[in-house]
């Protein structure tokens, strides 16, 4: 959503090393990151090897529940709310998406998220898939319609494949948040890939 997990899960540790730890230490030749002004104000970490990724974050993600459980007694009831979500509902929130696929997932500070920035640092990931053989990639993004509605991301090339509404947010934002699954072919650029070169 923009902003800090800390409200909503006050283990920085914990939910970092859950989101990026095989894409920093088994796939880092997949990482790109943004830098504005001489500062990294944003990340992009993508996979190339999507079996060898979901093994390892099932027996990682044991590992790190594991350590969550060990912690629960000093969480706060908002993290504790967050692991309720996390263990009754967030596998059934989850939209389908293809397996055998390269994918990605980003970040950007709020004071780099412009299109410009975003659009530059995508084209440099999907340029180096191609000239790897990737055929596809895709994403699972948090979407609202006032911010990477569907419009958008066709706009980069993407096709929706299908989106979930995440529950968690609902009381926390104004509106539907989901997560959305987007497909996009690699073989033919983009036009506006093509005319930002």
């Amino acid at each position: 959503m923009g902003k800090p997990i800390d409200d909503v899960f006050e283990d920085r540790e914990l939910f970092a090393d859950y989101l990026t730890a095989y894409y920093t230490d088994i796939e880092p030749e997949s990482s790109f990151v943004l830098e504005h002004h001489g500062e990294v104000k944003g990340y992009l970490l993508g996979s190339r090897r999507p079996l060898r990724q979901q093994w390892h974050s099932f027996f990682h993600n044991l590992t790190l529940f594991a350590k969550g459980m060990r912690r629960y007694p000093r969480y706060h009831r908002a993290t504790r709310d967050f692991i309720g979500w996390i263990l009754r509902n967030s596998w059934k929130e989850v939209p389908a998406a293809p397996r055998r696929t390269a994918h990605f997932h980003f970040n950007v500070l709020p004071e780099a998220q412009s299109l410009a920035g975003t659009h530059a640092m995508l084209n440099q990931y999907f340029d180096y898939l191609r000239s790897r053989g990737e055929k596809a990639v895709f994403g699972q993004l948090v979407t609202f319609e006032s911010r990477r509605g569907a419009k958008v991301l066709e706009r980069f090339g993407f096709r929706v494949v299908e989106k979930k509404e995440i529950t968690k947010y609902r009381g926390r934002h104004p509106e539907p948040v989901y997560l959305t699954t987007v497909i996009k072919q690699l073989s033919i650029p983009d036009a506006k890939s093509i005319a930002s070169r």
